[in-house]
C-alpha cells in the first residue's frame, strides 16, 4: 500500500507552515519552490518563509485578534510562531523578528524532515493528487494560468508595498531619541521627531517626488492596512500625521513635548544594526527615496540597505470559490493558503497554512474535515473570507470585528480579554474533539 502523499506548492509562511503540519502527522509532502531558479519582484533569498516587508508579525498580546490567533496557533504546534519566537527582537508588544535567522529556522527545519522532498523549480501545472497551492501573492505566470484553468477568471489584484531599510549606525542619534508609544515596551523604537514646518516640506517633497509608473492595463487597488505613504498624502496633508507619523503617546525627552510628527524606526535584526521605517511603504523610485526620506531628521545621512518597492500581490475570489475547509469547490483535493485566498498578514498566511495541512491529511487518510468553530480568531477569519454573502472582497486581518459578540455588559479592554479567553477555551476543545495531536507538532517545531 502507497503512503499517504501531499504536494505543496509554494514555501513561503504558508507553504513552509503546512509542509511541517503534514510531515508532523506521518505524511509524506512533495514541497515545490521556485527561488532561486526563479526569483519574484520582491524575494532577495532562497530562503524558506522569507519576509519581504516588515519583520513584525504585530501585537503579541492577548488584547489584540491577532496576539490571539499566534496563541492559537502555539497551541496548534505551528512552526512558523515556534520560528517566530526564537528568532524575536525587542519591539515593545509586537512579536518581531530577525528575518535571517528566521528564515534559517524555517529552512533547516524542514530540510531536516525526512518525509519531505525539496524540489527547487518553478510549478507551472497543479499536479494531481491532494495538493496545497500557497504560493503567495507573488504566484507565477504559469502557475496562475493552471489555476485559473479550474476557477475560471476570477482572480482579483491589489497593489503591496515595501518599506525601507537603514543601517543603524546612519542615524543620526543625537536627533532622535527612543521609546516606546505610552512606555509600552520601554525604549525599542527610534523615534525622528518633526515640527510642523519641518512635516510641512516633508509632504510636499513626498507628493512632488517621482513615482514608479503602473503599466497601462494595471488599476491600482491598495489594501489599505499597506498604504503608500505618498497615496495617503494624496489623500489629505495630514492624513500622515493621523496615520503612521502621529505622535501620540511620545514625548520628546529633550523638549518635554510632545512633537508635531513622528517617523519611528523598528528594529529589524537581532543584533540591532538595521531598522525599518515604520509604516513607510513607498512607491516612489529609488532615487527619489533617497532624496525625500533623508528630510527625515535624523536620516540625513541615512544609508538604506532596502529601498521600498511596489509590487503586485494576486488573490482569489475566495467567498465564491473556497470551502471553509480552504478545499476548492471545483476540486476538492486541492487546497489554497496563504495571502492569495484573501488573509492579510504574515501570521494569518500561516495559520491559513495551518488549517490546509491538518485538512489535506485528513483527506489522505480518510478522517472527517474540520473548521475552527467562528469564535477563534482562526474561526472568524475563515468564516469571513468564505462568507457567500460577501461582495466586494478585499483581503482582511485578524481582528475583534470579525468575531461573535459577547453578550452585554463588557466593554473597552474587559470585553476584548474575554473575547480573547473565550477563543483560547474554544480552540483547546476543538483540538481535543477532533484528536488534532498539536503536542507533537510543538515539540518538533521547537527542536
Amino acid at each position: 500500500m502507497n503512503e499517504p502523499q501531499v504536494n505543496v506548492i509554494g514555501a513561503g509562511l504558508a507553504g513552509s507552515e503546512a509542509t511541517f503540519q503534514l510531515a508532523r502527522r506521518g505524511i509524506r509532502v512533495h514541497l515545490v519552490e521556485m527561488r532561486p531558479a526563479k526569483m519574484t519582484e520582491a524575494h532577495q533569498t532562497a530562503g524558506f518563509a522569507e519576509l519581504v516587508c516588515s519583520n513584525s508579525l504585530r501585537n503579541d498580546s492577548l488584547e489584540t485578534a491577532v496576539g490571539v490567533l499566534k496563541e492559537e496557533m502555539r497551541r496548534l504546534g505551528s512552526l512558523i510562531i515556534a520560528a517566530a519566537d526564537r528568532a524575536r527582537v525587542p519591539a515593545g508588544s509586537a512579536l518581531a523578528v530577525d528575518r535571517v535567522d528566521f528564515s534559517r529556522i524555517v529552512t533547516e527545519t524542514l530540510e531536516r524532515e525526512p518525509l519531505v522532498e525539496i524540489v527547487r523549480a518553478e510549478a507551472e501545472e497543479i499536479p494531481p493528487g491532494p495538493t496545497i497551492i500557497a504560493s503567495g501573492p507573488l504566484t507565477s505566470a504559469a502557475l496562475g494560468e493552471a489555476l485559473n484553468a479550474i476557477i475560471g477568471p476570477r482572480n482579483l489584484y491589489f497593489y503591496d508595498a515595501i518599506a525601507p531599510i537603514v543601517a543603524a549606525d546612519s542615524i543620526d542619534t543625537s536627533i532622535t531619541f527612543r521609546a516606546a508609544r505610552y512606555g509600552k515596551g520601554g525604549d525599542d523604537y527610534i523615534n525622528c521627531p518633526m515640527t510642523e514646518v519641518e512635516y510641512e516640506a516633508f509632504i510636499d517633497a513626498l507628493l512632488a517626488a517621482e513615482k514608479v509608473e503602473l503599466h497601462p492595463f494595471e488599476k491600482p487597488v491598495y489594501f489599505e492596512g499597506c498604504m503608500p505613504i505618498e497615496e495617503m498624502a494624496r489623500r489629505g496633508r495630514q492624513t500622515l500625521a493621523f496615520g503612521p507619523m502621529r505622535p501620540v503617546g511620545l514625548t520628546d525627552p529633550r523638549t518635554g513635548r510632545r512633537p508635531f510628527a513622528v517617523v519611528q524606526l523598528r528594529q529589524d535584526d537581532a543584533d540591532g544594526r538595521l531598522y525599518n521605517i515604520v509604516g513607510f511603504q513607498t512607491k516612489m523610485t529609488y532615487p527619489a527615496q533617497r532624496n525625500v526620506l533623508r528630510m527625515i531628521p535624523g536620516l540625513a545621512r541615512a544609508e538604506f540597505v532596502r529601498l521600498g518597492s511596489l509590487h503586485r500581490n494576486t488573490f482569489i475570489d475566495s467567498p465564491r470559490l473556497l470551502n471553509p475547509t480552504l478545499q476548492l469547490h471545483a476540486r476538492d483535493d486541492l487546497f489554497l493558503a496563504g495571502q492569495m485566498i484573501g488573509v492579510e498578514g504574515y501570521v494569518e498566511s500561516a495559520a491559513a497554512g495551518l488549517l490546509a495541512a491538518i485538512n489535506a491529511a485528513r483527506l489522505v487518510t480518510d478522517a472527517t474535515m474540520v473548521v475552527p468553530p467562528p469564535v477563534t480568531a482562526l474561526g472568524s477569519l475563515i468564516a469571513y473570507i468564505t462568507d457567500t454573502r460577501r461582495r466586494d472582497f478585499q483581503p482582511m486581518n485578524a481582528n475583534y470585528g470579525l468575531m461573535p459578540p459577547l453578550g452585554a455588559g463588557t466593554r473597552g479592554r474587559e470585553k476584548k480579554t474575554a473575547t480573547g479567553t473565550r477563543a483560547l477555551a474554544a480552540i483547546d476543545e476543538w483540538i481535543a474533539s477532533n484528536s488534532i495531536e498539536p503536542a507533537q507538532a510543538r515539540t518538533a517545531a521547537n527542536s
